[in-house]
């Protein structure tokens, strides 16, 4: 008789590389990989990505709905502390990130999982934000990154997962790198990396070309409550409705586009287009709600809190001590060693493991954020989880 595998946790999307590290972590790792698929409103079909899970060789499957989560526990407080990384970046992808760790800790707890997984390289800031606040939250489990660990370029992936039968998109390969959420679209890579191309037209996708957007412009009120937004023209909406919608009405009319050289954590820069329509409609309505009701000085010191709190978010420390305590007060031609990343990410969340290990969990990350009922997928001929 063998020995039961192990668990491991997937952050599931669906991809080309997820749908490979399922196979790969099965195979080369000997785990019985769970897939996790997180809805925080980027308008893809996740329970289709469910299904695909369990026929690429998971054990089994999930779906959760995080959009009100993501939104109320983690863009609006970083709105209201004003958070902008480098005075112009709204910290979408990078917010999103420490909400999925903890819902993969959750479920790891859950199902009695002994490791975690994402699908980032070893070249992005992705990799550190999951991998220290899985740290922070559980220094117990292991943190496997297929995709930074493998040998594997984007045809060597099409090649494995057509030796194996892996489902993989059909749509045709884009030359960017995209993250999307309700707070914020990101776009990284191809021509991008010169700045001194001007971005395509193709590149963006949520806003129009401000030359072709509505000559008169539109007027829209938005209602705070203790400086939460709660509607918009005069209809309350739950946080997640009301980003989204205005993120059509942003769009529309062009608003929301950044175009950034940015200083990334893990010590090189990189340019960045961002579209944020709902994010920046907000920001700016904030920022004018604070003029009528702060004094020069709280003003002033409020905009320490928000660059040290944009800078936290970013380097993926939104379970540090700190954070929580600003919180209180209210492969050819790649010459990066992807490899490297793992000794310095041991490094930089060293501080967070010993400080969870001694203090226990932080505030609020300590409370359960998956929900009570889950839906199970399972796999056939699966045993049934003990």
């Amino acid at each position: 008789m063998t020995d039961a595998r192990e668990k491991c946790i997937l952050a599931y999307s669906g991809g080309l590389d997820t749908s490979v590290a399922i196979r790969w972590m099965s195979d080369q790792l000997g785990y019985d990989v769970v897939a996790l698929s997180i809805d925080l409103g980027e308008a893809k079909d996740l329970r289709a990505a469910q299904d695909k899970a369990l026929r690429t060789g998971a054990t089994a499957a999930y779906v959760v709905d995080a959009r009100k989560l993501f939104v109320e526990n983690f863009a609006f407080p970083s709105l209201m502390t004003g958070a902008l990384y480098e005075g112009v970046y709204p910290l979408a992808t990078a917010l999103g990130r420490p909400l999925i760790a903890k819902l993969l800790v959750d479920l790891a707890r859950e199902e009695g999982a002994r490791a975690v997984a994402h699908g980032c390289t070893g070249k992005g800031n992705d990799q550190v934000r999951f991998d220290v606040a899985v740290a922070a939250l559980a220094p117990d489990l292991q943190v496997v990154a297929p995709v930074r660990d493998w040998d594997m370029g984007r045809p060597d992936e099409l090649r494995y997962a057509a030796e194996h039968g892996i489902e993989v998109p059909v749509t045709a390969e884009s030359p960017y790198s995209i993250d999307a959420n309700l707070w914020g679209r990101s776009i990284e890579s191809g021509i991008l990396e010169d700045p001194g191309e001007e971005p395509p037209r193709d590149v963006f996708q949520w806003t129009a070309d401000p030359q072709d957007a509505p000559a008169d412009g539109a007027l829209v009120e938005i209602r705070f409550e203790h400086g939460v937004p709660v509607a918009v023209d005069g209809e309350a909406m739950q946080a997640h409705d009301l980003v989204e919608h205005l993120n059509e009405i942003g769009g529309v009319h062009g608003v929301g586009r950044v175009d950034h050289v940015e200083n990334r954590l893990v010590g090189i820069k990189s340019r960045e287009i961002y579209e944020a329509p709902g994010a920046a409609i907000l920001f700016a309505a904030h920022d004018a709600l604070e003029a009528l009701t702060l004094s020069r000085d709280v003003m002033k010191f409020k905009r320490i809190v928000a660059d040290e709190w944009a800078r936290l978010v970013y380097d993926g420390l939104w379970f540090s001590a700190l954070r929580h305590d600003l919180a209180t007060y209210d492969r050819a031609q790649d010459s990066f060693s992807h490899t490297a990343a793992r000794g310095f990410i041991e490094l930089f969340g060293l501080p967070l493991r010993t400080q969870t290990t001694v203090q226990g969990a932080l505030g609020e990350a300590s409370r359960r954020l998956l929900p009570d009922k889950l839906e199970r997928l399972q796999a056939p001929g699966e045993a049934p989880r003990g």
